[in-house]
């Protein structure tokens, strides 16, 4: 019986992401999907299906920090990787403070993002 790999969905507004993101989490052995918006995720078929959420933080429209409180109001529990071009010092520490399972800022590396999923479903 073959096992399906786990999805891990990235919500960002740069596109760039979305293309090159998918591409490194399959490499990863994961499923993915990428949505432009909080928006178009919630409105998706992925959402009861998500295993991991890779979430810009400041998006046009609903944010991440928004999504992952609706998320927790339609009791979805779904790990979230936040990533960010916009962070300071804080931004990390109050991002794990609000349950996320990891916070990177942008560009960030491979092995930190490898190190990040696996704090998310985990593996250590």
């Amino acid at each position: 019986m073959m096992v399906a790999p786990s999805l891990v969905s990235v919500v960002d507004d740069d596109e760039s992401v979305r293309e090159s993101l998918p591409d490194l989490l399959r490499e990863f052995g994961y499923a993915a999907q990428a949505f432009s918006s909080a928006e178009e995720f919630l409105a998706s078929e992925y959402v009861g299906r998500t295993d991991c959420l890779i979430l810009d933080i400041a998006m046009p429209g609903m944010t991440g920090p928004e999504l992952q409180k609706e998320l927790t109001r339609l009791r979805h529990k779904i790990p979230i990787v936040f990533i960010t071009a916009h962070g300071d010092e804080t931004t990390r520490p109050r991002m794990l403070g609000q349950g996320a399972a990891e916070c990177l800022s942008k560009p960030f590396s491979d092995t930190a993002l490898l190190q990040a999923l696996n704090a998310a479903f985990g593996v250590s």
